[in-house]
């Protein structure tokens, strides 16, 4: 069978995070979206489509018909051409299944149900909607909510990028999480996401040629049939939970872009749906979403309670290898570079404990690393304090049992720079022992933070805290490496 790839130049994107329109406002133009917190490289979002795609194709009742498949692959090729991000194997398929319903694998792959190209009305409808998946894939949301899920399992020791080392390959961190394939963590978008790939896939399919109300409309009929027939559109608005006032978000921003001067169109639309018509569905059911991310916690492997080594009074030198950081640490302690980024993790002996299932538990540590604030936060106009709750949130979500100690947050400076400390509390579920993490940023000059943890059973963090004010008095950045 022949075989459609389409490929984008890259692209730079926009350094601000979504705003939403707002209703009765000036329809002003917002910044791109861009993509958030990932453990996957471009390179592992495409293999892991790769392989996704390979099992879903078991399962799903794929039409065999490559007039179709040809069809739908010069539909995307102006909307890949035009999208921001990576440089991506993007193709589509077509699904033998009554259900509306679209979804996208990470690093290019695309299937769109029979049920949703008979639904269409025009070719800029469909574009709408293949627009709209492709901006899950240039915004890498698939793997940013595998990110996520992984994160909520390893643990704060993620964030020096320990794992990384060792344990960091897409095939663990999938097998973490649950599997390969029709996996929820891939598919299944939180309501931000619905509004970033909105955004971005009604931006793409205008600068592609096509209407860009005709995403607007295609939303708000998908919303009349859904309250019609439910079980039709239920696998659609299960992956795709539908925005607040998305109508309206939608129609503000396509009269805020305007028409083209030509609207891009076909005489094989109209084609596509007589060749459809009539034509009987496969009797294959439709393979549907599995929930089989990893729920089992830390339960069954625990790491047993450790005393932790007086640290050694000389001292060594750790050097971040892009020369971003360098920092002494005490000579009894071993340096985990992570493999990618800037992360370091120090420890001594009994530091990082392996788990019963695999997995590395920090027990005591320095976990030393650069974030970039997302979400919610603006790169350029965060402050410190922005950035630091940003981050301060993501640990939590890694490790839910973590909670503010101490009061708010003490203002210090380190290398000559204004820098936060804020204390976090909590028991580990992997030892059942009372655990003290201090979160230190330091502001960069391109309004990221270089952070430092120190984390340490809480009966012994007031011994090993003079170390940890040592390492840090020896900490010196060099803020102008670029950091992406």
């Amino acid at each position: 069978m022949q075989s459609y790839v389409v490929t984008r130049p890259m692209a730079g994107w926009a350094p601000a995070a979504l705003a939403a329109l707002a209703l009765g406002a000036p329809a002003l133009a917002q910044d791109d979206p861009r993509p958030g917190f990932n453990l996957f490289s471009v390179q592992q979002d495409i293999d892991i489509g790769r392989q996704s795609a390979v099992q879903a194709e078991r399962q799903l009742p794929v039409m065999r018909d490559p007039w179709l498949e040809g069809y739908l692959n010069r539909v995307i090729q102006p909307i890949v051409a035009a999208a921001p991000g990576a440089r991506y194997p993007y193709r589509v398929r077509a699904v033998d299944a009554a259900e509306v319903n679209a979804f996208a694998f990470p690093g290019g792959p695309l299937y769109v149900n029979r049920g949703l190209l008979e639904a269409t009305r025009s070719e800029s409808e469909l574009a709408g909607v293949l627009a709209h998946e492709v901006s899950h894939i240039a915004l890498r949301h698939g793997t940013h909510q595998a990110s996520r899920a992984y994160a909520a399992q390893a643990g704060i020791g993620i964030l020096g990028g320990l794992l990384g080392r060792e344990h960091g390959t897409s095939a663990s961190v999938i097998q973490a999480i649950g599997g390969l394939g029709l996996n929820a963590a891939f598919m299944r978008f939180s309501r931000n996401d619905e509004s970033e790939a909105d955004v971005v896939g009604i931006r793409t399919m205008t600068r592609a040629g096509y209407d860009p109300g005709a995403m607007a409309s295609f939303f708000e009929l998908l919303k009349q049939q859904q309250a019609r027939d439910p079980g039709r559109l239920e696998q659609f608005f299960s992956s795709h939970p539908a925005p607040a006032d998305r109508a309206a978000r939608m129609q503000a921003e396509a009269e805020r872009l305007g028409g083209t001067e030509r609207v891009r169109a076909s005489a094989d639309f109209d084609s596509m749906h007589e060749r459809l018509s009539g034509r009987p569905f496969s009797q294959q059911r439709t393979a549907r979403v599995e929930e089989r991310a990893g729920r089992s916690g830390r339960g069954g492997a625990r790491a047993e309670p450790s005393v932790i080594e007086r640290p050694s009074a000389s001292l060594r030198s750790f050097e971040q290898r892009d020369g971003f950081f360098e920092v002494d640490f005490p000579s009894n302690w071993r340096a985990y570079p992570a493999t990618n980024g800037y992360g370091v993790t120090l420890a001594p002996p009994n530091g990082v404990q392996p788990l019963a299932d695999g997995r590395q538990n920090v027990v005591c540590a320095v976990i030393i690393n650069h974030y970039d604030p997302f979400d919610a936060v603006a790169t350029g106009s965060a402050t410190l304090d922005d950035a630091t709750d940003d981050l301060v949130a993501e640990i939590r979500r890694s490790s839910p049992y973590l909670r503010a100690v101490g009061g708010p947050q003490r203002h210090t400076r380190v290398d000559r720079a204004a820098a936060l400390t804020v204390e976090l509390e909590g028991v580990s579920p992997a030892t059942g022992e009372s655990e003290h993490v201090r979160v230190l940023t330091r502001e960069l000059t391109d309004g990221h933070v270089l952070y430092a943890l120190f984390v340490a059973p809480r009966d012994q963090a007031a011994g090993l805290a003079p170390a940890f004010d040592d390492m840090i008095d020896s900490l010196r950045v060099n803020d102008r490496v670029v950091h992406r």
